[in-house]
């Protein structure tokens, strides 16, 4: 995936940083620096079969961010807080 380009939509990652205080750069410079705490398949996989998601950590709290990758890129698709992640990977520091 290291080779891979990373895309995602400029119109959610300013809806992002006014909603949430996060954005996907922030992820991309995560990603970059090796910091994936994990990457699952989408737990609505029903829904998003064709979806993944890495779990990063951002400003001190853990975020599940869904994506979805093709041979040339991976596309993030959104950026959620998940408090059950935060137990299980913030309180283990």
């Amino acid at each position: 995936m290291n080779r891979k380009k990373i895309k995602w939509d400029e119109e959610k990652n300013q809806l992002l940083k006014l909603q949430r205080g996060v954005n996907f750069d922030e992820v991309l410079e995560q990603i970059e620096a090796g910091k994936i705490l994990g990457r699952k398949a989408h737990p609505n996989s029903d829904k998003y079969s064709n979806q993944e998601i890495f779990i990063i950590e951002l400003k001190s709290y853990i975020y599940y961010v869904p994506f979805i990758e093709n041979d040339s890129e991976v596309f993030l698709k959104t950026i959620i807080p998940s408090r059950k992640l935060n137990k299980i990977y913030g309180d283990n520091k």
